[in-house]
């Protein structure tokens, strides 16, 4: 565990943003991230884990804690199912991929999506129909004040959509050290009639598919709309989706008939963002680096050098025009410092 000064955290977020730190100290295990915590005020600090959804508008004047615990381990293993441990610093694909690997069924339809586990619990990261409150049995965590540790059930958390607890009563309140699935052992429950799965496996001429090949597919269709952060910076969907009820929907199917959408009970409807983004004709925007993606609207992209500001300066335009088009109020997924 080393302290460093005023490094730039440009490689530490998925948009690209170059940024400094005032200061940065990656802590390894559980008993180096106790030591940091007793040495700052939990004011001091900015906890970062795998930058992936996050926009960087300013240079970061408080100590950045990187929570880099790493480990998977199985704890608990049934004839039907496991209980399978994340430490908070695995990479979230790589988390799946040793997942599908052992053939542990329940994470397939979120392959590929960027961050850290640590921070899954946090948005309750969801694709594809499925989400993170679906498949975590509980989290563990640090209270960043009193240092103690707290078990969160999945009742717990008061998951919504790409929402929890501790995002709001809780924020910055606690560390998530680890996270712990019930994945299936065998008779996975696939989830392959939401968005283009079931279209993608057709086009393979799969007609029962395994859990790997539904991850394979979902990895195909993400690749073919989203840019690799390792080549365009971006955080995925900088947006959520809006939940409507059906008049609002009405009033946009009067100009758009075949607007889509998706039930999510008798009262509600969700729409896609990236179809009102595209709709307002902001689809492939540019203003100088920073802009919204060309294949998918949802996205906004940084294409080089742009700016924390400069991108949050797109994001507004594009909210401005989807208010002004639809009257609906974007609400952004990704968390703006």
């Amino acid at each position: 565990m080393k302290l460093e000064k005023d490094i730039s955290l440009k490689s530490y977020n998925t948009f690209g943003i170059d940024v400094n730190a005032h200061q940065f100290i990656s802590v390894q295990n559980e008993e180096e991230l106790l030591e940091i915590l007793k040495r700052f005020y939990a004011s001091e600090l900015f906890v970062l884990g795998g930058g992936s959804n996050m926009l960087l508008t300013q240079n970061i004047n408080k100590t950045v804690l990187h929570i880099n615990l790493k480990g998977i381990e199985v704890i608990e293993d049934q004839e039907d199912h496991v209980l399978i441990k994340a430490c908070a610093g695995e990479n979230w694909h790589d988390f799946v991929d040793y997942c599908l690997d052992h053939n542990y069924g329940g994470l397939e339809n979120l392959s590929l999506i960027p961050g850290n586990v640590g921070t899954s619990p946090i948005q309750n990261i969801g694709a594809y129909g499925v989400e993170l409150k679906d498949v975590m049995a509980y989290c563990e965590t640090i209270n960043r004040q009193s240092l103690s540790r707290k078990r969160f059930y999945t009742k717990d958390c008061l998951f919504g959509y790409r929402d929890s607890i501790f995002k709001s009563k809780f924020k910055n309140q606690f560390i998530i050290t680890s996270v712990v699935f019930k994945l299936s052992k065998n008779n996975h429950q696939l989830h392959i009639d939401y968005g283009s799965i079931k279209t993608e496996l057709d086009a393979k001429g799969i007609t029962s598919p395994t859990i790997q090949e539904v991850s394979k597919a979902v990895i195909a269709i993400r690749e073919s709309k989203l840019p690799n952060p390792k080549e365009i910076g971006n955080s995925g969907s900088f947006f959520k989706n809006p939940i409507l009820d059906h008049s609002s929907l009405n009033a946009i199917q009067n100009d758009y008939p075949d607007v889509p959408y998706y039930e999510i009970d008798e009262n509600a409807v969700k729409i896609p963002a990236g179809w009102l983004i595209e709709k307002a004709g902001l689809k492939g925007y540019r203003k100088g680096d920073a802009g919204v993606h060309t294949k998918q609207a949802l996205v906004l992209v940084n294409y080089g050098s742009a700016s924390g500001k400069e991108i949050e300066n797109v994001a507004k335009r594009v909210q401005k025009e989807v208010k002004r088009k639809f009257n609906i109020d974007l609400e952004t997924e990704v968390n703006v410092f």
